[in-house]
């Protein structure tokens, strides 16, 4: 909109001094006319000298109007260069919001490493966030995974649960609070290092414009095609693969256009597990399969994940019964935890959510047995 304001001032004063310029040189030639200092022929040849100047000044202001706003566009790419790349060591996170909140801790100073044991737990103590100071997503969260378990995170829309995610990668930084992952505080592990660690598994992946290889093998550069091949298989994707004319070297198209959501979701489960991380983070990451797939890749899921730290965030709770550990957000804070069993049984928020989606999918698989009955229908 701004933009669109600029173009128009810009065109509004260059017709204004085109007006003002034809009119007073005409008005002169006039004036000397009448003076008799100026013959009829001098005046036409004036008003011709105009015309031909006309057109050069129309392309000189059309191209001051293209320069304004070609410098209009530039100026948010200039923005971006200019910002302060991540900490590719350790030290201070990225600021969370535009506000330049402090971060939660600062950088010690000293290289931290990660435990060397297999799995890895993580812990977070009293971290507040909120973006661009604005209300406050997460209020004091709590929260311990002990190395080695499956834990879910759920809750309703806008309780913080992707928030968690976006913190443990360092993505934004905590108003307060501190997150630990190993034992180590995230702020003093190098950047390299924590994500290298982490899996995730994104509801929306990012594709590129490559062969499928390509893509899986993004998780871990120099893999070889052995290796895809496995991951693939896991994700429950080889077999789709392979019974593509091109295999694995077909083209996904711009942002993975020619997949469709389930395949786009199944080529970031392969990067995960191709990447083989200590930490498994799946958020929302089979929203776009349908049930028969979902259920053979969670117990696929289930065996790669083995013996892993995994942080499942979903909405649909059937998703994570297998799940050691479900902890339940509301507003910010850890509302309920335990096993599926034990909360379904305790009849609290998880239950509530429980049975709001089962009655939901209910409705879904027959919908003639919640049909609402026509006007004057008379139940026998």
């Amino acid at each position: 909109m701004q933009l669109h304001r600029q173009r128009a001032r810009t065109g509004l004063a260059v017709t204004a001094i085109f007006a003002v310029s034809m009119a007073a040189s005409l008005a002169l030639a006039a004036q000397a006319l009448g003076r008799g200092s100026l013959s009829i022929g001098g005046f036409v040849l004036v008003t011709v000298y105009l015309l031909q100047l006309v057109r050069p000044l129309e392309m000189l202001g059309a191209a001051a109007r293209d320069l304004t706003q070609a410098l209009e566009f530039v100026r948010p790419l200039l923005e971006v260069l200019h910002m302060p790349a991540e900490a590719t060591t350790q030290g201070t996170p990225p600021p969370a919001t535009a506000a330049h909140c402090e971060p939660a801790m600062p950088g010690t100073g000293a290289r931290a490493a990660l435990p060397r044991s297999e799995a890895i737990g993580l812990s977070m103590r009293g971290v507040h966030l909120a973006y661009d100071g604005g209300p406050k997503v997460l209020r004091g969260l709590d929260l311990d995974i002990a190395a080695g378990r499956t834990v879910a995170i759920v809750g309703a829309s806008g309780s913080g649960k992707t928030s968690i995610v976006r913190l443990l990668l360092r993505l934004y930084a905590p108003q307060a609070g501190r997150i630990l992952l190993g034992g180590m505080p995230i702020e003093a592990l190098p950047l390299g290092e924590l994500r290298a660690a982490i899996g995730l598994v994104p509801q929306d992946t990012v594709l590129f414009n490559a062969s499928l290889a390509a893509n899986i093998g993004i998780g871990r550069p120099g893999a070889s095609r052995s290796d895809i091949e496995e991951a693939a298989r896991q994700a429950q994707l080889h077999d789709r693969i392979v019974a593509l004319p091109g295999g694995y070297d077909t083209p996904v198209g711009e942002r993975g256009l020619k997949l469709s959501g389930g395949e786009r979701q199944r080529v970031a489960i392969a990067r995960a597990v191709l990447k083989r991380p200590r930490i498994y983070v799946f958020d929302e990451a089979t929203s776009m399969l349908d049930s028969r797939t979902e259920a053979a890749l969670l117990r696929d899921l289930q065996r790669v994940c083995q013996g892993c730290t995994t942080l499942i965030v979903a909405h649909r709770l059937s998703t994570v019964q297998h799940a050691d550990e479900v902890i339940v957000l509301d507003q910010g804070q850890v509302a309920e935890r335990g096993s599926p069993a034990a909360l379904r049984a305790a009849g609290g928020l998880y239950a509530r959510l429980w049975r709001a989606q089962m009655g939901h999918d209910a409705a879904q698989r027959d919908p003639a047995a919640f049909a609402v009955p026509a006007p004057g229908y008379q139940l026998p």
